[in-house]
């Protein structure tokens, strides 16, 4: 990759300011200083932009700030020219005729953008966690888009078919893959619409993946967003949140693109973007391969996803109960990713239902008024309908709550029998003495059950028990898996 003939002395300026030699893009050259970063646009024209205008060169600056800055506040600083001085010689700032703009960024360490942090350790579950939090929390704070999300699916699925054919691509499999997403999209285009109509299509960020977030304070923060296409990034926040399940399950596995999507759900209650998942996560992964094609790299990987993620699954609810402290939402949790389509079960957690329901983040405690009967009622009755719309959409369940009522367990049956899919329980069981000592050792969970709701729970008779019993030891998941008949990890 090259600087532009005309850009030369300016990347020359940024090259002295910086002491670095620039990272570069096909449309981008960022010079990375000790106490600041400059990006410069590349004056060049990829016919899905066009750079090569100065004045837009300072608009898609000053956009890529307006976007960002908000998320990310003081990684975005501003927005400034590049003027020649008394002497001629190009400075930054300065009172003159701008010859170029650039945005001026703090500087972030190589190794803290989460792509590297991933290739090199992985990503732990709190990270990911927080991830899904800052993701949840950008969409909230979008603003919405009104768009016809079936037209805008298909013209991004019809533009997908030349760019993976010019980029290499096998030409049978690219359109047989283009015939089952078209197909696909007719199925689900009476929901994407209603997303739409419902508010769920908003100013995104666009490019979604794990190589645009970075280490901010502490915290993984999502940066340069798409500024470039408005069509591109005026979409449904699933198709958004699409581009990082897809990414997270290649590069790290089916279990922490899990992982991510129920944080999500469970801090915005977005059950219903399931409905698009499949379509959305191919047509991720078809854009990423055909990029790869495009770069000369190899593309085998990716395509064999985007067709994978529209291949039909076994949809099934599995129902996870017991006393607190037997390690439900640990089961619940190992067990989610290799059920049914990717990126594995929707785990429906009665505590993070409660707390979303109270505004407050499933760590944060809640007082006793919030467990009151009529609380309960409406957590549970919130958990079933999730747990329905999941069903519908073909996303396996499962659902993670004390269960001692044997009508919450009836309930939970029936839920199963409406949609007509496999349903399986598993009550857990460890003596006291050992549920005692893990609530006492417990901390930053979303259950708020301590010692004396437990004494309680355990007071009271949960009635005629069908479901699987399953000691609560370090044999559970192996256990769990043989009683509802999973082979090992694979998919069922």
């Amino acid at each position: 990759m090259t600087i532009p003939q005309a850009q030369r002395e300016a990347a020359e300026l940024l090259a002295r300011l910086s002491g670095a030699a620039p990272v570069e893009t096909h449309i981008s050259a960022v010079y990375v200083g000790r106490d600041t970063a400059w990006k410069m646009k590349k004056a060049v024209a990829l016919g899905f932009l066009d750079f090569t205008s100065l004045a837009e060169r300072e608009r898609f600056c000053r956009r890529e700030l307006e976007l960002n800055q908000p998320h990310a506040p003081g990684l975005y600083r501003d927005v400034v020219p590049l003027t020649r001085g008394p002497d001629g010689r190009l400075r930054e700032g300065g009172d003159g005729p701008a010859v170029e703009w650039v945005l001026r960024m703090a500087p972030v360490p190589a190794g803290d953008f989460l792509d590297e942090i991933a290739a090199r350790e992985g990503l732990p579950p709190r990270l990911l966690d927080a991830v899904a939090d800052a993701v949840a929390a950008m969409h909230a704070a979008a603003p919405r888009a009104e768009t016809d999300p079936p037209a805008a699916m298909a013209a991004i699925l019809d533009g997908n078919v030349p760019s993976a054919l010019r980029a290499g691509l096998d030409p049978g499999r690219v359109r047989a893959w283009a015939a089952a997403a078209r197909a696909e999209l007719a199925r689900v285009a009476p929901a994407l619409a209603a997303r739409g109509a419902a508010g769920f299509v908003r100013r995104c960020h666009g490019d979604l993946h794990l190589g645009n977030f970075c280490l901010w304070e502490g915290r993984p923060t999502p940066f340069d967003a798409l500024e470039f296409d408005e069509a591109l990034a005026r979409i449904d926040v699933g198709y958004d949140l699409a581009f990082l399940l897809m990414d997270l399950d290649l590069r790290l596995g089916r279990a922490a693109a899990n992982r991510v999507l129920n944080r999500y759900v469970a801090r915005g209650g977005d059950a219903g973007l399931l409905v698009g998942l499949p379509l959305w996560l191919s047509l991720r992964a078809m854009i990423r391969a055909h990029v790869e094609g495009t770069r000369g790299r190899d593309w085998s990987v990716l395509l064999t996803a985007a067709e994978a993620h529209l291949a039909p699954a076994a949809t099934r609810l599995v129902a996870v109960g017991g006393l607190q402290g037997t390690g439900k939402s640990t089961l619940a949790r190992a067990l989610a990713p290799a059920l049914g389509r990717c990126p594995g079960a929707l785990v429906l957690r009665s505590d993070e239902i409660r707390k979303r329901r109270f505004g407050v983040a499933p760590e944060a405690r809640l007082p006793a008024a919030a467990y009151a009967e009529g609380v309960s009622a409406a957590v549970h009755a919130e958990m079933f309908a999730m747990a329905a719309t999941a069903l519908a959409a073909g996303q396996a369940v499962v659902l993670d709550a004390v269960f001692l009522d044997p009508g919450h367990r009836a309930q939970a049956e029936a839920v199963a029998r409406a949609a007509g899919v496999r349903f399986d329980g598993i009550w857990l069981e460890a003596p006291l003495e050992i549920l005692r000592a893990r609530l006492a050792a417990r901390h930053g969970d979303a259950s708020d059950a301590n010692e004396a709701v437990l004494l309680r729970a355990a007071a009271v008779d949960p009635g005629a028990m069908a479901w699987h019993r399953v000691a609560a030891d370090d044999g559970a998941a192996a256990a769990a898996r043989s009683a509802i008949g999973m082979k090992g990890h694979s998919m069922c």
